[in-house]
């Protein structure tokens, strides 16, 4: 039994801390959460100072084969799978160092996450848990199609695809109902895919028991997407050619399907180094656009996107909910829940993931100073346990 004692937690879901916290630990799940009182005789402890316990982050939106260079898609075509590899590899072990213990990989190239998912090994240090959607499904030219998951035009072609990415031990479906920023020759405002696509997609992905989620940016597509049933949608900024506005019908139906929005907004600052000149010049617009969201009750659930750029590696999730408090006016708690029991809950692991209470995994986080009066702290790391080992 491992006993660990900091100065405070936050459990994943309440805004009052726990003072002076002891979580016992045993067979890498948690026993009980107690604040003070006497140890088991025969407990391990871990005592971490002035620091405060968090959950394990979840970062519900990552691309461990891109390299946060400049140009990663670039790389990435010059890299072969062993090299891929490597760069998976190295990115798993950052995110985990970082204090992100779960992560959604929503696009790799020919289902090489399935490889670092399914390889056993004995290292707990060697990555965080790993959800995969192996290449995303798009368009034959669409957007990331050079990542493997270009279908033909039909409800059938979607199907088709569905059952291969099934039949391989997917662990969710991504699909890309618009264009992105990251693919010339296609536009984030523009729908890629028809809401009778989308919904065969989504139609087959739950009879093979999987979650769907949705790249999309324009309103079409986001409308599309909540037409379709899917279960979660990535992005959600409603992009139109020069600017973003918020379809209040779409919002509402949003809102009254239950859907969680992924909200791709976590970066980590690099001297120098700026948003894409596009975004910068939509960032008020795009603010706007998620106070709407919000406004209406819809989950949002703070991820990064990484690997895309060099304001996203692997590690930028924890400065995610810094710029949610500050950007977007929310209290610190709920940014912290928006990378924690909000984000475990979206990728289907509320039961185990995202809180500090008995019978969840043991994926804790510790930081210096107090991440529930300033989420800055949140990159201050002191203590990173993944299913009950210190990994850092």
């Amino acid at each position: 039994m491992l006993a660990v004692r900091a100065d405070r937690l936050f459990d994943g879901v309440s805004a009052n801390p726990v003072e002076k916290p002891t979580v016992l630990i045993e067979n890498g799940r948690i026993l009980a959460v107690r604040s003070g009182g006497d140890l088991p005789a025969d407990a391990e402890v871990a005592d971490l100072g002035a620091v405060t316990l968090l959950p394990g982050l979840v970062d519900s939106h990552v691309h461990l084969v891109f390299d946060a260079s400049p140009d990663p898609v670039g790389r990435l075509a010059e890299a072969d799978d062993e090299q891929a590899l490597v760069t998976m590899r190295a990115n798993a072990r950052l995110a985990l160092a970082s204090g992100i213990t779960t992560v959604r990989d929503l696009g790799d190239r020919g289902y090489l996450s399935l490889r670092l998912r399914d390889k056993p090994t004995a290292d707990p240090a060697a990555g965080p848990l790993l959800l995969t959607a192996g290449p995303p499904i798009t368009t034959g030219t669409g957007h990331c199609w050079f990542l493997g998951g270009g279908v033909g035009s039909g409800p059938e072609a979607i199907r088709a695809a569905v059952r291969e990415h099934a039949d391989r031990g997917v662990d969710v479906i991504k699909l890309m109902a618009t264009g992105g920023e990251l693919t010339p020759g296609t536009a984030s405002h523009v729908s890629q895919f028809g809401v009778a696509e989308l919904r065969a997609a989504a139609d087959e992905a739950h009879r093979c028991g999987l979650p769907v989620t949705v790249h999309a940016h324009g309103g079409p597509g986001i409308a599309d997407a909540v037409a379709a049933g899917v279960d979660m949608i990535e992005h959600g900024t409603f992009m139109t050619a020069d600017g973003a506005a918020a379809d209040p019908a779409v919002v509402e139906a949003i809102a009254a399907a239950g859907i969680p929005i992924g909200a791709t907004v976590a970066l980590k600052p690099v001297p120098g180094v700026a948003r894409p000149p596009r975004i910068e010049m939509m960032l008020p617009l795009l603010i706007r656009v998620f106070l709407e969201l919000r406004a209406a009750g819809i989950p949002l659930v703070c991820s990064s996107d990484s690997g895309i750029g060099p304001l996203k590696p692997a590690d930028a999730l924890a400065y995610g909910p810094a710029m949610m408090v500050n950007l977007l006016g929310v209290a610190p708690a709920e940014a912290l829940r928006s990378v924690t029991s909000v984000a475990a809950r979206a990728c289907g692991l509320g039961d185990r993931k995202g809180r500090i209470a008995s019978g969840y995994d043991a994926d804790l986080l510790a930081v210096v100073g107090d991440p529930l009066t300033d989420p800055a702290a949140l990159p201050t790391v002191a203590a990173v346990f993944r299913a009950g080992h210190r990994v850092r």
